[in-house]
């Protein structure tokens, strides 16, 4: 088993060399039977990928303990499951995993477009495959998932308990879908640069494909966050960890991308800055991986150190550098067709928009070098903490919700500002009775108070957006509401899909805003019968209980549950948890305490409780945490998913006609209303 995986790898890896030769070579002398050869070495690399998944996961379930990898990430006592996601949970699984993901996308790209942009695909198969080199070069001779013991242990070490856990059977691969997935737009970037083939061709071709890779970055993020705050049990979900961050960064600036290629496709602008943004979006990716694999940078969220940073670097140096060289070589032919004609136009908010994003970036990047960089110039380490991060972000992402707003009431070209004071006055009024009614409720923060009553002016703007094209098309074609409302969106699905998204992140910022602002935080050390309180709860410790078997043994603290009232709501049983296999490694199993019959708990707030230690003599040391407004977070994770799909989904028109190759094309498309 272990010789015939290596086998699959290392023919996968010529494979994936001969793909980029032939397609590189064949595109540029003319020779359309090399670049076929180079297409099918593709899917063979794909297919031996596949087999090396396939061999790997079955050695897991087999309990092949020979191969080291099997023996390091289970055990014959984990359920089924975990021995499957054991193929991401160390570090030459993790690498063959992501790179059996690249081989999918090149093998899906080079598969659907074989009859469409030929002089783009051939360069696109080659830049896709150069990457899946990279990575086949280092399972082949440095981090090799097939690895014998010299001796078959009688039992593996069992997984990280910290990974035993639902979120993390699905937020890896989803995370690794969006950093994978920025590929494919990036190889596009980079077949028009060696192409020469410089028109917005290669947007139109990979808009779904970037949609789907952001969708996933902003699903592995939310998942992330959320497997921290079930799991790691310090009663948060976003501690600026430096892993958390190296996946918030592509996704800022893939979402810069996203909104400035609009101006692109609208206006013939920014199309240097489109190609920086991709660049930067899929280097970024990279440098996730890095932070993660490399362990250069201390983080509760990274499970794997190697050997392989170095290899990691020189990759993304390289990438850089050629991306780059590329760019400069045709940055004369990127010109825009218009230039920017008013500050007060869609166009300079798009790109305001994109400015913040970017500084965000920067900022979030260079607190996660710098302990880097402090180390190299004075030999000591200095941590970045949190309030850096919230001191600096903040006021960004706050200016990047007001520009949200304002760009979705400015005109295209140029907007005159009474116009512009017309629309605002709905809205405006909005977040001003907002910040009133918020204030009369007690949020006397100022960051608090501005930040919700902004989300609320957002809010209006988006749904303004909605009511005036729906009464519209209602007022033109006597449609009821409800119809008028979903033909609407039909007709322009990439622009209300966006508006989805926008009201998402606006229900997860006011999420945001309200955990950070109001969390409450108690600490108590309690014998049974005694109680602490915490907001509008009353805690009583009933003792403790205890479950042993021949994994785990788990100690739970037993506590009744009463509102303000002096209510009973129900039991809360945090715990801690010790895997023998991993006696070094106790685990806090928070409760995240929920009553039917007390809504605030479903909608409002958590009441998040700690198990911190048992005492032999039978007290507890409990922590306790009211978090609110968490759940709209996810929540707009939700509609934000909803909205990407309505955005990503084929046209009504786009599915039911089907042109021939070859056939005439019309002069125009059908008028959107």
């Amino acid at each position: 088993m272990a010789d015939l995986g290596y086998i699959a790898i290392v023919l996968a890896m010529a494979s994936a060399l001969y793909a980029a030769a032939a397609c590189l070579w064949g595109q540029r002398r003319g020779e359309p039977q090399l670049v076929a050869s180079g297409r099918n070495a593709v899917f063979a690399a794909g297919g031996l990928l596949t087999l090396a998944v396939l061999l790997l996961v079955y050695s897991f379930l087999v309990h092949d303990f020979q191969i080291r990898y099997v023996a390091e990430n289970s055990s014959r006592h984990m359920p089924t499951l975990y021995l499957i996601t054991s193929l991401w949970g160390g570090h030459a699984g993790s690498l063959l995993f992501w790179t059996w993901i690249l081989s999918m996308f090149a093998t899906a790209v080079t598969y659907l477009y074989r009859d469409r942009h030929p002089a783009l695909l051939p360069y696109t198969s080659a830049v896709l495959s150069i990457a899946q080199s990279f990575f086949l070069i280092l399972l082949v001779f440095l981090a090799n998932p097939f690895e014998k013991l010299p001796f078959i242990p009688g039992d593996g070490l069992g997984l990280n308990p910290l990974l035993q856990n639902l979120g993390m059977a699905i937020h890896p691969p989803n995370l690794y879908l969006g950093y994978v997935g920025v590929s494919v737009p990036w190889a596009f970037a980079m077949a028009a640069l060696l192409s020469g083939k410089l028109d917005a061709g290669w947007i139109r071709a990979t808009r779904r494909w970037t949609l789907l890779a952001w969708l996933f970055l902003s699903l592995g993020v939310t998942l992330g966050g959320q497997w921290a705050y079930v799991e790691l049990g310090w009663g948060g979900y976003w501690g600026w960890d430096p892993v958390e961050n190296s996946s918030f960064l592509p996704w800022l600036t893939g979402t810069a991308f996203l909104h400035s290629v609009i101006v692109t496709e609208r206006r013939g602008m920014l199309k240097v800055w489109n190609m920086l943004l991709i660049i930067l979006t899929y280097n970024l990716a990279i440098f996730g991986a890095f932070v993660t694999r490399s362990g250069i940078i201390d983080s509760v969220h990274s499970f794997t150190e190697s050997s392989i940073g170095p290899a990691f670097l020189a990759y993304i140096a390289l990438s850089l550098i050629g991306s780059l060289l590329l760019l400069f070589r045709r940055w004369d032919q990127l010109r825009g067709d218009h230039q920017l004609e008013a500050i007060l136009s869609k166009e300079a908010a798009f790109l305001l928009n994109n400015l913040l994003f970017l500084g965000a970036t920067f900022a979030i990047f260079w607190g996660n070098i710098f302990p880097i960089l402090s180390e190299a110039v004075r030999g000591v380490k200095v941590t970045v903490g949190a309030p850096f991060f919230n001191q600096v972000s903040a006021p960004i992402f706050l200016a990047i919700l007001i520009t949200m707003g304002l760009g979705m009431l400015i005109a295209w070209r140029r907007q005159t500002i009474s116009s512009l004071v017309r629309s605002l006055r709905g809205p405006v009024s909005a977040g001003i009775v907002a910040a009133i009614v918020l204030w009369l409720m007690g949020v006397r923060l100022p960051p608090a108070l501005l930040g919700l009553s902004t989300c609320v002016f957002v809010g209006a703007v988006t749904v303004r957006e909605f009511y005036q094209g729906t009464l519209a098309r209602h007022r033109l074609t006597g449609e009821p509401y409800s119809v008028a409302l979903r033909k609407l969106i039909a007709r322009n699905q990439p622009r209300y899909g966006g508006y989805i998204v926008h009201l998402g992140v606006i229900l997860a910022a006011a999420g945001i805003i309200g955990s950070q602002a109001y969390q409450q935080e108690a600490q108590a050390v309690l014998g049974p019968g005694q109680a602490m309180q915490i907001g509008g709860y009353r805690l009583v410790f009933q003792g403790f209980s205890e479950l042993r078997n021949e994994n785990l043994q788990l100690i739970r603290a037993n506590l009744d549950v009463y509102n303000d009232q002096g209510r009973y709501l129900g039991r809360a049983e945090p715990a801690k948890e010790l895997h023998f296999v991993r006696p070094d490694q106790p685990m806090t199993e928070a409760d995240i305490f929920r009553a039917i019959g007390e809504p605030r708990t479903l909608f409002l707030e958590d009441l998040y409780l700690i198990l911190v230690a048992a005492s032999p003599e039978g007290t507890a040391t409990l922590r306790a945490f009211i978090n609110p407004l968490v759940n709209w977070i996810w929540m707009g994770a939700l509609i934000l998913i909803a909205g990407t799909a309505v955005a990503a989904w084929p046209e009504a028109s786009e599915a039911r006609v089907r042109v021939p190759r070859g056939a005439p094309q019309p002069a125009g498309s059908p008028t959107r209303f």
